[in-house]
C-alpha cells in the first residue's frame, strides 16, 4: 500500500480519494465502484426519499461491495425540512461508521453520530465553520475551496489559501475538496497539509455514474471558465454548470429591481436538476459542476481513475523529491553555467545575485 495517511489508516482505505456526496448522483452504482477502485465511495442519503429507502440503498450497496463506504448528510435550509434525525439513526442502525455531514447548524446530528462512534467527516468552506466543527469532534474537516461545484460560501476563498490556513491553524486532520480530478492534485494536497482529497465532479464523469452520457460528454467538453455563480443576491451561492437556464438565472437575479426570490425559484428548480441527469439534456435545468470540469477529458472507470490518480500521484512526489539536493550541493542553472554570468539570462545581475547590490 504506497500511502500511508491519516486519513487511509482511520478509514481502511488504499487511496486517499473520496468520492464527495452529491444529490441525485451519490447511488450504491457509483459508492460500490469508488469503494471498489480502494478510494471511499459515498451514498448520498438526501437523494432517498425517506430514511427507510435509504436503508434499502445502504443494504444493496454492501451487496456490490466489501469495502469501506460511507453516506453523506446535508442539512440545508427548507420549507419543510427532512428528517435528519431520521436519517442520522438508518445511518447508525445499518452500521455505517463512515459520514460526511454538510450544511448548517450540523451540531445535533454530530453528537447524534459521534455518540454512535462513528467517523464524521465535515465539509467547510471557511476557517471559522472549520473550527467550530472541530469542538464538535468531527474527525476529519473536508476544506472546501471556491472552485468547488454546488455551495462554495460567501467569502470566494480558494483552496491554495484555504488548505494552507488549515494547516497553519487547525487540530484536525483535513481533506482537500474542490478542484481535484487527477493525482497532481493529491499530490499538491498532500504536499500543503491534507490527508487525502474530496472529489465530486471528477466521479460525475465516470462509466459507473449513475447520469445521462450526454451529460458526462458535456464535461467533457467544457472549459474551466463554464460554470456560474447563482443565488449570491441570497447568500446561497452555488456553482452551477453554465447552461441556458444558470445564465437566464444569472440575469434574472441582476437586473431584478425588487430582489424576491419567486423570480428566480423556477429557474433553479431542483426537480428539473434532476431531470437532466434522466433526460440528457444539459439545458434542461440547473446542475452542479465545478470549476474542474476544465481538467476533465475522458468518461473512465472507476477502477482506471483511481489507479490512474494513484499513479500520477506517486511519480508526481517522487519527481518533486528529486530536485531536493544534498545539503553541500550548489545548484548550477543553464546547464553548468556559473550563478551571475549571464549565460541563459542577460539580467541575471539585475534580478538575481546583482540585486542585492543596487
Amino acid at each position: 500500500m504506497p500511502f500511508n495517511t491519516a486519513l487511509t489508516r482511520a478509514l481502511g482505505i488504499k487511496v486517499p480519494v473520496v468520492q464527495g456526496g452529491m444529490q441525485w448522483v451519490g447511488y450504491a452504482e457509483l459508492a460500490s465502484a469508488v469503494s471498489n477502485a480502494g478510494g471511499l465511495g459515498i451514498l448520498t442519503a438526501l437523494t432517498q426519499p425517506t430514511p427507510e429507502d435509504l436503508r434499502k440503498e445502504i443494504r444493496r450497496c454492501r451487496r456490490m461491495t466489501p469495502n469501506p463506504f460511507g453516506v453523506n448528510l446535508t442539512l440545508l435550509p427548507a420549507l419543510v425540512p427532512p428528517d435528519y434525525g431520521a436519517y442520522a439513526q438508518v445511518i447508525i442502525d445499518e452500521g455505517i461508521r463512515i459520514v460526511e455531514t454538510a450544511g448548517n447548524s450540523p451540531g445535533p446530528v454530530i453528537k447524534k453520530l459521534k455518540a454512535a462512534d462513528c467517523i464524521v467527516l465535515h465539509k467547510c468552506t471557511t476557517i471559522r465553520h472549520a473550527a467550530s466543527a472541530a469542538k464538535m469532534g468531527v474527525d476529519f474537516l473536508s476544506i472546501d475551496g471556491f472552485e468547488c461545484a454546488g455551495h462554495v460560501g460567501e467569502h470566494d476563498l480558494t483552496n491554495f489559501i484555504l488548505l494552507s490556513r488549515a494547516r497553519q491553524s487547525l487540530g484536525v486532520p483535513f481533506i482537500a475538496s474542490g478542484g481535484f480530478a487527477d493525482g497532481h492534485g493529491l499530490a499538491a494536497a498532500l504536499s500543503l497539509g491534507a490527508e487525502g482529497i474530496n472529489m465530486g465532479t471528477r466521479f460525475m464523469c465516470t462509466v459507473e455514474a449513475p447520469i445521462h452520457n450526454n451529460i458526462k460528454e458535456a464535461i467533457v467538453q467544457a472549459q474551466e471558465t463554464d460554470t456560474e455563480l447563482v443565488l449570491r443576491r441570497w447568500k446561497n451561492t452555488s456553482r452551477l454548470f453554465a447552461n441556458k437556464v444558470a445564465k437566464e438565472a444569472v440575469k434574472v437575479e441582476r437586473e431584478s429591481k425588487e430582489g424576491k426570490f419567486e423570480e428566480i425559484a423556477p429557474f433553479v428548480s431542483g426537480k428539473r436538476g434532476r431531470q437532466v441527469f434522466l433526460n440528457g439534456d444539459k439545458d434542461y435545468g440547473v446542475w452542479t459542476a465545478g470549476q474542474v470540469i476544465g481538467l476533465i477529458h475522458d468518461i473512465p472507470t472507476c477502477d482506471t481513475l483511481v489507479k490512474r490518480i494513484e499513479r500520477e500521484a506517486i511519480e508526481t512526489m517522487r519527481k518533486t523529491s528529486s530536485l531536493v539536493t544534498g545539503e553541500d550541493a550548489v545548484p548550477r542553472p543553464g546547464g553548468g553555467a556559473a550563478l551571475g554570468q549571464n549565460v541563459n539570462n542577460p539580467e541575471a545581475e539585475l534580478y538575481g545575485v546583482g540585486k542585492a547590490k543596487l
